[in-house]
């Protein structure tokens, strides 16, 4: 979460029930602009780029691994399990699917390489795929007019630009949405974050969900997102929710993969202090998180996670826990319970959806991209609701016109185990409207 300032970085109330709210909002005169210059090619790059007739088709996934920082091997594991697993049943529409790779090491200048390796190699989109460096490779996926389809939603870009299907809400759902369920049962609220641009985002979006349910805002404790414990942090923190009156505070880290570290020191600190309470989003923690740290008697035991979508146990991750069971087993990158994989999983569903709606036509970058913004809607199995992408939907009049899924869940760490908070999702748009994101 370093780099240079993304044109509108991010990460972006009370938990109620699931509502399909209309999709309203105008399209803005600079979207029209921007979807005026990717129809007329933007005098760039020739607009078929690979995938046609019956040749193979090219995609590319990335993300960062082996960094100091949050890493995401699990997803580009996952997009070459899942090219195995689909030409082994005679590719797509009878099309060898052909899996790039590419590892952007939280990095701007290997970000946009990864973005110029994806042209190079003609592929027709960039599927399931985390980097917080949108202002390096979107210019370049833009100029090429190939589409960006389902990334982990780190970066405001990802909800605006024309050439982004964001398949889940990102940061900014999930933070509205634990805001909104933190409000009712805790009082002082510390968000220990990142100090970096992409972490400066997160306090707005917390606090977006925290002020719908009556709450006070939160405290915002800066750390670094690469350090090696953060025994200072977990004390400060502890010693502001020492001061609270009524209800115990609530220490809300998030970290990315140095959220574990936060923990082992707030275990240490929170000694005697059973009261306070900790909560995070998915991404900062999963099962593989808890068990390492403890399980039950861990630091985890009672804390609420928002996630994007159902927990790991729900019947409708059967397809992909079977192929992950055939085609990764033994790799231990591949994890069923982490949101990078299952984002890829569902990214490679509606690209799947995608092919098949072009039938026997060619699939290209511009192809595809057409599918997509035409209106086809597509189905996820019941892991999100189904999705469909314009620049006219019910977050445009904030900012966020690709945001289409602002669906969160709300888990809880019970005897050691990530499990449902509550039956269903919970849409946040209407508190996403009121953030202050700007």
């Amino acid at each position: 979460m370093t780099g240079r300032r993304p044109h509108r970085s991010t990460y972006p109330g009370g938990l109620r029930g699931r509502s399909r709210a209309t999709r309203t909002g105008a399209l803005t005169a600079g979207a029209l602009v921007a979807c005026a210059s990717l129809a007329a090619g933007c005098g760039a790059v020739p607009g078929a780029t690979g995938g046609s007739g019956d040749g193979p088709i090219t995609v590319m996934t990335w993300a960062p691994q082996d960094t100091g920082a949050t890493n995401k091997p699990g997803m580009p594991a996952l997009a070459q399990a899942y090219a195995r697993w689909v030409n082994g049943q005679g590719g797509l529409g009878g099309r060898k699917l052909n899996v790039l790779t590419c590892n952007d090491h939280n990095d701007s200048v290997a970000a946009a390489k990864c973005a110029r390796r994806a042209v190079k190699e003609d592929a027709v989109a960039v599927v399931g795929s985390y980097s917080q460096y949108a202002d390096s490779f979107f210019p370049v996926l833009e100029g090429a007019r190939i589409p960006y389809i389902g990334g982990y939603g780190l970066t405001n870009t990802e909800f605006t630009s024309p050439l982004s299907y964001p398949v889940n809400g990102g940061q900014p759902a999930l933070l509205a949405g634990l805001g909104g369920a933190l409000a009712h049962s805790c009082g002082p609220v510390t968000l220990v974050r990142p100090d970096t641009i992409a972490g400066d985002q997160l306090p707005a979006l917390l606090d977006s969900g925290l002020v719908s349910g009556g709450h006070e805002r939160s405290h915002d404790q800066r750390a670094a997102e690469d350090a090696t414990a953060y025994d200072d942090q977990a004390g400060r923190a502890l010693a502001r929710e020492g001061a609270g009156q009524g209800k115990p505070g609530c220490v809300v880290p998030v970290l990315g993969d140095r959220t574990g570290t936060f923990m082992d020191s707030f275990r240490r600190a929170r000694e005697g202090r059973p009261d306070v309470r900790t909560a995070t989003v998915l991404g900062s923690v999963d099962q593989t998180t808890i068990n390492a740290s403890g399980g039950a008697s861990g630091p985890y035991e009672g804390a609420y996670v928002t996630g994007w979508y159902p927990a790991v146990g729900d019947p409708a991750w059967d397809p992909m826990k079977k192929l992950i069971k055939e085609q990764a087993f033994g790799d231990n990158n591949v994890d069923a319970a982490d949101a990078g994989v299952q984002t890829t999983w569902i990214a490679y569903t509606v690209f799947k959806e995608v092919v098949e709606s072009l039938g026997d036509g060619e699939v290209s970058a511009d192809t595809v991209r057409r599918a997509l913004d035409d209106g086809l809607e597509v189905g996820t199995g019941g892991l999100t609701p189904d999705l469909r992408w314009t620049f006219a939907d019910k977050l445009a009049s904030v900012g966020f016109p690709r945001l289409v899924n602002a669906d969160v869940t709300l888990q809880v760490v019970r005897d050691g185990r990530l499990v449902s908070a509550r039956r269903g999702a919970v849409d946040t748009t209407r508190t996403l409207r009121n953030a202050d994101v700007a």
